[in-house]
């Protein structure tokens, strides 16, 4: 495995770094707090102009030609920069399974549609609700689709949402149209703005694959790819807090002498880069063998639960460093330490992965 970037990545990650950093002030996690959408269209439509909506598409369905990688490195810098947007759940949760697992036609309509910037967004089964969840029936040829869908992001914002419904007991992947479900807004620290989504008899737009066992395999990867994203925008978020926190020790002084001189704050610094070098490790070797297009449920698993519970330490120790300044609402510590926790918890906490790697493994 190579973790190095070629020239074209650093391309696509220098570029990103630049446009959100001068577009954090508008449209940064600041900036939308109280926002009804929770992102910038001003920003989304950039986004898609610059081709991030379809970076990781085949050209002939609208896409620039990458792979899951390369989308990697921009959800590394919205982390960074703390930019939320839909960006994430379009493209990882709802396109890499359809890029992935849908029919010739199915690519064609949807990826076409994600990479000239139509919102959607994806309802994974409940991972701490084992057995719930929205449920499919037949129809003839159709499906219909009944039950919640919980803590669906940018369920306001999106046309169509791809939902993962237990059909004779089996998840399978069915798009539905947003405009049929009923929405129920949930008030939580996430940016992400979620809704509860309610489907009674939902008619489903059409099942994703050829046969049950693409629709199978697209249910499993709406998770997999979005924990994977996740581990992403957690690896940039925590550099931040790093970068922040180094500079902030250089600068701040006490006993006349900077903070960054004390034993103790450059231990915690220490420990912090550690974490942050680990998890970048973690998970683009994940990001690696999903863009691969190898078995990667373990590495994936690994990932969201290593990067979860190191972003979540960096956060502390960054406050730890910071003392009083960094609770304060006009210091942006908080903002990632908010984010910390919602993201550890978006597609399985760091106890489901391994438990589920336990299990897998038998050690159990």
């Amino acid at each position: 495995m190579d973790l190095s970037l070629t020239e074209d990545q650093e391309l696509i990650a220098s570029t990103a770094r630049e446009v959100l950093s001068s577009r954090a002030a508008t449209a940064g996690a600041r900036a939308m707090d109280g926002d009804p959408a929770g992102y910038s269209a001003a920003l989304w439509k950039e986004m898609v102009e610059l081709g991030w909506t379809g970076l990781a598409f085949p050209e002939e369905h609208g896409g620039v030609g990458g792979d899951f990688l390369d989308v990697c490195l921009l959800f590394e810098q919205l982390g960074y920069a703390q930019v939320p947007s839909p960006l994430l759940v379009s493209v990882a949760c709802c396109g890499m399974p359809i890029a992935r697992y849908g029919t010739p036609e199915q690519k064609e309509r949807w990826l076409r549609a994600i990479a000239d910037g139509q919102v959607v967004t994806a309802a994974p089964l409940p991972w701490d609700r084992p057995g719930e969840g929205p449920t499919a029936v037949r129809d003839g040829d159709n499906f219909v689709v009944s039950g919640m869908a919980t803590f669906v992001p940018y369920a306001a914002s999106a046309e169509n949402i791809l939902v993962v419904a237990r059909l004779d007991d089996a998840p399978h992947a069915f798009w539905v149209d947003a405009s049929d479900v009923t929405l129920h807004p949930v008030e939580t620290i996430g940016a992400d703005r979620p809704c509860h989504v309610e489907l009674d008899g939902v008619r489903a737009l059409e099942l994703v694959g050829d046969d049950a066992g693409d629709a199978l395999a697209a249910a499993e990867a709406v998770s997999l790819f979005g924990a994977a994203a996740t581990c992403a925008e957690m690896v940039g978020a925590a550099q931040h807090v790093l970068d922040m926190t180094v500079q902030y020790a250089t600068e701040r002084e006490q006993f006349g002498q900077a903070i960054g001189s004390f034993q103790a704050v450059q231990h915690h610094c220490a420990n912090m880069a550690i974490d942050v070098l680990g998890s970048r490790f973690i998970a683009y070797e994940a990001i690696w063998r999903l863009s691969a297009n190898w078995e990667a449920g373990q590495e994936v698993a690994m990932a969201k639960a290593w990067v979860s519970e190191a972003y979540e330490r960096v956060c502390a120790l960054g406050h730890q460093v910071h003392g009083a300044i960094g609770f304060t609402e006009e210091h942006d510590l908080h903002l990632f330490s908010e984010h910390a926790m919602a993201a550890s918890l978006s597609f399985g906490d760091a106890d489901l992965h391994y438990e589920n790697l336990a299990a897998d493994l038998r050690l159990d």
